[in-house]
């Protein structure tokens, strides 16, 4: 057979055993049936540390010259049936897991086998005189080890899962605060707690000193103190979703505790949603508070995050443990939350306020007339006469 006839069987075998490995992996999709019995995931990983050791030897076939089409062909027949058994054991690991710890197993697995074949279709495509190729390989080989060491740090809980996502909240949420503590003050306005404006440390005559950042982003007093409430209501915000990873984290230590039932596990998923929820509220407190501030969506926000609060105390009592300390940064919330609902609704009693001494100077020949026609319709008509 000519080389250019073995590259062509070459990649027919590897199209074949592709195909066949995405229809295996497609059983991924879903979770595995309760009915199953649940695959450790020390399994998943045992044989994950074959598939690396597959992607060396694909590396030492090309570390000389150009391979030996049959050794290829052995090898890629090896390698395609270990990443069958691979995504049967992962499959079989996701036994009673909810959508986030699926999501996980299923995005670690897809890495590996990516990764995999994507070594495999570079080796079988060989040329005998290519010397690049080499290199190539070596950092494809690269891909799969470090796609297999990511396995073992894949959640093989629901807690831990659920965990982990909550946290990446947690990272969101903290960086609005940040954002957020970097608020200035305009330069001609003192806040009404006394505190200076700090940010503006040199002031120039010169308008080419000034940048398009520089300006727009000064908070007024008034629109000052209302950003330090929503800082208030971020920052305790942040505060309950730490202590929800807490007392998550705490669910796991604890044996006597069913955390693997259906139950548990919806209500963990519940509270990732809300606490998603609630990070979205919060970038848009975090948007809203640069002038001009949109008291109307700070309100909103505001309702909507004490409703999440309410539905977070429902599932984190649904749960067994100890949440009272969840439940102090529950109330903890709750309060500023009022605290801003309350300056929000200041606000607008006095725009209305002022709404109305304005319509009440410009529609005076208005009321006169009113008072005329009310005045006429109760006098009796015998007076009239």
């Amino acid at each position: 057979m000519s080389k250019s006839g073995k590259r062509a069987h070459l990649s027919r075998v590897l199209d074949s055993q592709v195909h066949s490995i995405q229809e295996t992996f497609q059983m991924l999709e879903h979770p595995a049936g309760s009915s199953l019995d649940k695959v450790d995931w020390s399994e998943v990983t045992k044989l994950g540390d074959e598939v690396s050791k597959q992607a060396t030897m694909a590396g030492m076939l090309w570390s000389g010259e150009a391979p030996d089409a049959k050794a290829l062909e052995e090898n890629m027949g090896a390698h395609c049936n270990i990443i069958h058994g691979f995504v049967l054991l992962c499959h079989g690991s996701t036994v009673g897991a909810g959508p986030t710890l699926h999501a996980s197993i299923h995005a670690s697995a897809k890495q590996v086998v990516d990764c995999s074949l994507a070594l495999l279709r570079e080796a079988v495509s060989y040329e005998p005189h290519d010397h690049e190729k080499r290199f190539t390989i070596s950092q494809l080989a690269g891909t799969v080890w470090e796609a297999c060491a990511a396995l073992k740090k894949t959640p093989t809980t629901n807690c831990t899962a659920v965990g982990r996502a909550i946290t990446q909240v947690a990272v969101s949420v903290k960086d609005v605060l940040r954002e957020m503590g970097e608020l200035k003050c305009a330069a001609s306005d003192d806040l009404g707690d006394g505190v200076s404006n700090k940010a503006v440390e040199s002031t120039s005559d010169e308008e080419g000193d000034l940048t398009e950042a520089d300006i727009g982003d000064d908070l007024s007093a008034e629109e000052m103190t209302i950003a330090q409430l929503i800082i208030s209501v971020v920052s305790d915000t942040l505060t309950v979703i730490k202590e929800l990873i807490r007392f998550i984290t705490g669910l796991l230590k604890s044996s006597n505790l069913k955390i693997s039932s259906k139950e548990s596990t919806d209500s963990l998923e519940k509270i990732l949603s809300y606490c998603r929820e609630m990070g979205q509220e919060v970038n848009e407190l975090g948007a809203c508070v640069y002038p001009p501030q949109e008291i109307s969506q700070m309100k909103s926000s505001a309702n909507k995050m004490q409703r999440l609060v309410d539905k977070m105390h429902v599932e984190v009592k649904s749960l067994e443990g100890s949440p009272d300390s969840v439940y102090g940064t529950f109330k903890q919330l709750e309060g500023s939350l009022g605290n801003l609902q309350h300056g929000l609704g200041g606000d607008l009693t006095t725009e209305m306020g002022r709404l109305a001494v304005f319509s009440a100077r410009g529609s005076a020949r208005t009321s006169l007339a009113i008072s005329l026609v009310f005045a006429s319709a109760i006098i009796p008509k015998s007076i009239v006469k």
